[in-house]
């Protein structure tokens, strides 16, 4: 059975535009390799990773929610629509074997967080799980010294900062003897 890599990002990057190109090409990477790519479905981050998987030959999934009163984009292969917000978190962490997060806004944090939180409490299984380029980077880093501060700097290692697709798929393939 595939490995699926769950994107989190926003919305708001377009074709031809740097985030979503760089989105595009690690959905293109990651179905070059073999992995399933999953997404929240809509447009922006979520467009370009899933039509990267398809322009590879691969596929992808889209967790979708019917609140946001928009449809999924084309390029997902199968769509699940979720009940809630919430809802829809809990299915893209459950469907993912591993995590990356791209540059985007507070349902993105929400998401990181989330993902964060529960490796950390023990509340799922510790997966591999990367932030994109140098958006989340500051963020990441500000929480890792809160948290020593607080007596938990073991916490921060869950998350790796990726500077390329490339980096992360190269990791997923060593992390999972993959390829």
């Amino acid at each position: 059975m595939k490995k699926t890599v769950t994107i989190f990002g926003s919305s708001r990057p377009r074709e031809g535009e740097p985030q979503y190109e760089e989105a595009r090409r690690l959905g293109y990477l990651l179905a070059e390799a073999g992995f399933l790519v999953c997404n929240g479905g809509f447009a922006g981050i979520m467009e370009a990773s899933a039509r990267g998987a398809r322009e590879a030959g691969g596929e992808s999934i889209g967790v979708t929610l019917n609140a946001f009163g928009a449809r999924a984009t084309v390029y997902v292969d199968t769509e699940i629509n979720a009940g809630s917000l919430l809802a829809r978190v809990e299915k893209l962490i459950e469907l993912g074997d591993a995590y990356v997060v791209v540059k985007g806004g507070t349902g993105t944090l929400v998401e990181l967080a989330i993902v964060w939180e529960y490796m950390n409490k023990g509340l799922m299984p510790v997966k591999p799980f990367f932030v994109l380029g140098q958006f989340w980077e500051p963020v990441v880093t500000t929480l890792a010294e809160e948290l020593a501060w607080e007596g938990s700097e073991s916490a921060s290692r869950y998350i790796t900062v990726a500077r390329t697709p490339e980096d992360i798929v190269e990791r997923l393939r060593k992390e999972w003897n993959h390829g």
